[in-house]
């Protein structure tokens, strides 16, 4: 659909600057356009400009709009509505969204909010609030029907078909004991189909549940693995707290992996879209890495001067420099993608870092001897073979060094508690650098004799 108006254009930057007419045709174009695009029109226009398309769509539209954004991306929105719109589009959200919104708030905001809500919805809400950030219960919705293993066919559907809209799902539903016990789950296409004289007992499936306690990003993993559409969320008692939907185990597993994306490339998350980052949270985003790497790499400084003297008696040592640092730092960025993306997927647990050292070893080695044996023979045509060995043995040695820290730092990082991530590409690369120029000076001293 053709945008005619300014604001759709990113021209116009406050509701005030709007004329009636135009006002009108704006909302009219929103409107008719399908929703996937006006949740794309605020999201790749400025936090002010995306106020004001919120505000001039209808409140069913708006409310709908709003659901489908990033909680971070919610939380700028926030500032730029009246009291009055906040509590409508606050109230809307399902409990785990809310919280979500409420963790990107400041305490103030997030206590005003959270008081604002009826008993009833404030108290699901603290519920999941109650829960460990990174947890399961975080994410959960704690918003599931009360089915009893006793009761038949018949009563089940009859008892969805009144209370469907309490629920977060019904598509999937955990079947409990009268001690509120998982006995159970059921699907709404079993139920529809079964005789409606028999116990729903009979038809329900051993259930597929998860602790409410347990690690979110790794549930989540190996849930989607599984194609369900929910899952129960229990306690160690085995009592039913809520479910775990597909679309929200979706959700945590993409922001998973934009994190790892973004941080194996030096800076932080954005966690809402690129065009709607106000410019200082892009710059806040990238500076603290910048600077931890410029930091770093005074290291490679520090060796380059202690081997100054080698330099200045052998001058095409240099030259090799960029050769052998980037060799190594790739091989280690290699490794250590690997290996965090294994530990992501549970393919590698921490338990595994010796059987994962011998692995990156002999991979190192492997590609070690291929790439030295290239360079040796390479630089012993152009520098003489004296140099060429010292170019190929370093290559084996570096390749061997980088592929095995790389494998073995994610390891490690998630052994103490810390994001493999951040323990991937800048990091690895700086320590390739500095290791690689060691090992480079030493095998050169011995081979060359200076």
């Amino acid at each position: 659909m053709r945008l005619k108006s300014g604001l759709l254009r990113g021209e116009v930057c406050d509701m005030k600057e709007l004329e009636l007419g135009e006002a009108r045709d704006v909302a009219a174009t929103l409107e008719a356009m399908p929703i996937q695009e006006v949740i794309d029109q605020v999201e790749r226009t400025s936090i002010t400009k995306g106020a004001v398309l919120l505000r001039l769509l209808s409140k069913d539209r708006s409310l709908l709009v709003f659901d489908a954004l990033g909680p971070r991306l919610q939380a700028d929105l926030i500032g730029a509505f009246q009291d009055a719109e906040v509590l409508d589009y606050f109230a809307d959200l399902d409990p785990d969204d809310r919280v979500s919104l409420l963790d990107e708030l400041p305490a103030s905001i997030a206590d005003e909010l959270l008081r604002s809500l009826d008993p009833q919805e404030k108290q699901v809400t603290e519920l999941v609030l109650g829960y460990a950030k990174g947890s399961v219960g975080r994410w959960m919705s704690p918003q599931v029907l009360l089915l009893f293993d006793d009761m038949s066919v018949a009563e089940v559907l009859d008892f969805v078909r009144n209370h469907a809209a309490e629920a977060e799902t019904i598509y999937a539903l955990p079947i409990v004991n009268r001690a509120r016990q998982v006995m159970g789950v059921v699907s709404l296409r079993k139920l529809f189909i079964a005789d409606p004289t028999l116990k729903v007992s009979e038809i329900m499936v051993r259930p597929v549940s998860v602790l409410a306690s347990a690690d979110i990003e790794e549930t989540a993993r190996w849930f989607l693995q599984l194609d369900l559409v929910a899952m129960p969320v229990v306690d160690e008692s085995n009592m039913l707290l809520g479910v775990l939907t597909f679309d929200d185990a979706q959700d945590i597993v993409e922001q998973a992996d934009s994190e790892d994306s973004a941080r194996s490339g030096g800076s932080e998350p954005l966690q809402q879209p690129y065009l709607s980052t106000p410019i200082r949270k892009l710059v806040k985003s990238r500076i603290v890495w910048l600077l931890v790497l410029a930091v770093s790499a005074i290291l490679t400084v520090q060796v380059l001067d202690i081997f100054e003297a080698t330099l200045v008696e052998a001058v095409v040592l240099a030259l090799f420099i960029p050769l052998l640092t980037g060799t190594g730092g790739n091989t280690g960025n290699q490794a250590a993608t690997t290996v965090t993306r294994a530990l992501a997927l549970g393919d590698v647990r921490k338990s595994d870092v010796f059987r994962v050292l011998g692995r990156e070893i002999r991979v190192g080695l492997m590609l070690g001897a291929l790439l030295g044996a290239v360079g040796f023979v390479i630089a012993s045509l152009v520098y003489g073979m004296p140099v060429g060995t010292v170019i190929g043995l370093t290559l084996l040695a570096v390749c061997t060094m980088a592929a095995s820290v790389g494998g073995v730092m994610p390891i490690i990082a998630k052994a103490i508690g810390a994001d493999p991530a951040v323990f991937s590409n800048p990091f690895i690369s700086t320590f390739c650098d500095a290791t690689g120029l060691i090992i480079y000076f030493a095998i050169a001293k011995l081979v060359l004799g200076i």
